[in-house]
C-alpha cells in the first residue's frame, strides 16, 4: 500500500465517528437548539402596533433588548406560582425518592418474595401517560364517584374535599408519588444488581444483618444512583404542568397560573403574548438548572469521591 493510500485511509477512518454523530447532531440542532434560539430571539422582541383614527393599525415587531425579561421576574403571580411548586417539589422529591429507595432495597434482599411480580407492579404507574394518570386520580377525588370519600365517611370524616384549596396541592403530590416512584425505583434496583455479591457475603461474615448491610453497604455504593434519580427529580417536579392542568376544569382551588409553566401557557396561547412567554420559559429554564447544579456541587465529593 502506497504513503498516498494509507493517508486516504486514515482520513477515511478519522472520518467516521463523525459520520455515527451526524443523526445525533442534526436532531439535535432541529429539536433542540434551534427552539432554544428561536424562543431567544422572541424574548428580546415585542410587537409594536402604529395607526391613527378607526383604520387598520400595522405591526411591527421591535426590539426591546431585556425588558420582557424585567417584566417576568416582576410579576407576582410568577413568584406565587414558584412558593407554590417548592411547596410541591419538597414533598414529591423527599416521599418519591424515599419509596423508592426503601422498595429497591426490598426487592434487592435475600429474602424477598414475589420480586418479578413486585417490580412490574411498582412500575406499572409509570407507563400510564401523565394526563391519563391525573385523569384517574381527578375522578377519584371527585365526592359523587369516589370511594374514597365512602371510606372516609366511615371513620367519620364527612367534610373532606380533596379538590379545595387546602388539599389540592397534596392530591397532585399523590399523583406524582404514584406514577414517579417505579422509575426512581428501577433505576436504584439496577444500581443494586450490579453490585457484586462478594460485598455482602463479607459483610454477613462480619456478623452484619440484612438491615446492617442495606444501611452500610448498600445507600452508600448507590449514591451516585441517587444522585442522579435526585437531579431528574429536581427538573420534573419544578416544571410541573400535567397535573395542575389537568385537575384545573375539576378544582376552582387551581388556577390559570398556580405553576410557572401554567402561566407560560396562558401567556402564549390565551392571551397571545408570545414574547412575554419566551421570556418567562427561559426564567423557568435558568431557575432548574441552578438547583440541580447547587445540588450536584453539595453531594460531589460524598457521592463521586474527587471526581470533577
Amino acid at each position: 500500500m502506497t504513503k498516498a493510500n494509507r493517508g486516504a485511509r486514515a482520513d477515511r477512518t478519522g472520518a467516521t465517528p463523525y459520520l455515527y454523530l451526524a443523526p445525533a447532531v442534526v436532531l439535535f440542532t432541529l429539536f433542540i437548539a434551534a427552539p432554544i434560539g428561536y424562543t431567544a430571539y422572541l424574548s428580546l422582541r415585542r410587537v409594536q402596533f402604529s395607526g391613527l383614527g378607526l383604520g387598520k393599525k400595522s405591526r411591527t415587531e421591535i426590539f426591546v433588548g431585556l425588558d420582557n425579561y424585567r417584566t417576568a421576574v416582576a410579576d407576582g403571580e410568577f413568584w406565587a406560582g414558584w412558593l407554590r411548586v417548592l411547596g410541591y417539589a419538597t414533598l414529591v422529591l423527599a416521599l418519591m425518592l424515599g419509596l423508592a429507595l426503601v422498595f429497591a432495597l426490598l426487592l434487592d434482599s435475600a429474602r424477598v418474595r414475589l420480586a418479578r411480580f413486585s417490580r412490574i407492579a411498582i412500575f406499572l404507574p409509570y407507563a400510564v401517560p401523565g394526563v391519563v394518570a391525573t385523569l384517574l386520580w381527578g375522578f377519584l377525588y371527585l365526592p359523587s364517584l369516589s370511594p374514597i370519600h365512602a371510606t372516609l365517611r366511615a371513620f367519620g370524616f364527612d367534610d373532606v374535599d380533596l379538590l379545595s384549596p387546602s388539599t389540592v396541592m397534596f392530591s397532585m403530590v399523590n399523583v406524582a408519588i404514584w406514577g414517579g416512584t417505579g422509575f426512581n425505583m428501577l433505576v436504584l434496583y439496577t444500581q443494586l444488581r450490579a453490585i457484586p455479591r462478594d460485598y455482602y457475603e463479607a459483610a454477613r461474615i462480619d456478623g452484619a444483618g440484612e438491615l446492617a448491610i442495606a444501611l452500610r453497604v448498600k445507600v452508600p455504593i448507590l449514591a451516585p444512583a441517587i444522585v442522579l434519580t435526585t437531579v431528574f427529580s429536581i427538573i420534573a417536579t419544578i416544571q410541573v404542568f400535567t397535573e395542575p392542568m389537568t385537575l384545573r376544569p375539576i378544582s376552582n382551588a387551581v388556577s390559570s397560573t398556580w405553576s410557572p409553566l401554567m402561566k407560560v401557557y396562558r401567556d402564549a396561547f390565551v392571551t397571545g403574548d408570545l414574547y412575554s412567554a419566551a421570556a418567562t420559559s427561559l426564567v423557568i429554564a435558568a431557575m432548574s438548572v441552578v438547583p440541580s447544579l447547587l445540588f450536584m456541587r453539595l453531594v460531589r465529593r460524598q457521592a463521586f469521591g474527587e471526581e470533577r
